[in-house]
């Protein structure tokens, strides 16, 4: 099963929305790393295999945080981010979301009329 953690930066109900899709979603909040640095959030998804998803674009510098590293991390660029897009984008993100494989050791761009995959 994909395990996710979802940065504090998104709403808290595509930990819902995740959950009814299957998956191990918790966030930030959820284990009371609010406010904490990147750096602190990133080593927690390395220890509990956690793919990231979050808005911050500081987890797209890959010299930074390097893929191969993690899990996966999955960056949204996204024109609006109110709630109601973000879940109709994320919706439309799980279908894609079919393997740990197609994730791990990935970063995902997520925009809304594309998804890029660096490795």
């Amino acid at each position: 099963m994909i395990a996710f953690k979802i940065d504090e930066n998104l709403p808290i109900e595509v930990r819902e929305l995740l959950r009814r899709s299957g998956f191990d979603a918790l966030t930030v909040s959820d284990q009371n790393l609010g406010g904490h640095p990147d750096a602190d959030v990133a080593a927690v998804c390395l220890s509990e295999g956690r793919v990231l998803l979050t808005f911050d674009l500081d987890f797209a510098d890959t010299t930074r945080y390097p893929p191969a590293s993690y899990a996966g991390i999955i960056v949204l660029r996204l024109m609006r981010q109110d709630k109601l897009h973000v879940i109709d984008v994320v919706t439309a993100l799980v279908p894609h979301l079919v393997s740990e494989a197609a994730l791990r050791g990935r970063l995902w761009i997520v925009e809304e009329t594309r998804i890029r995959i660096r490795e």
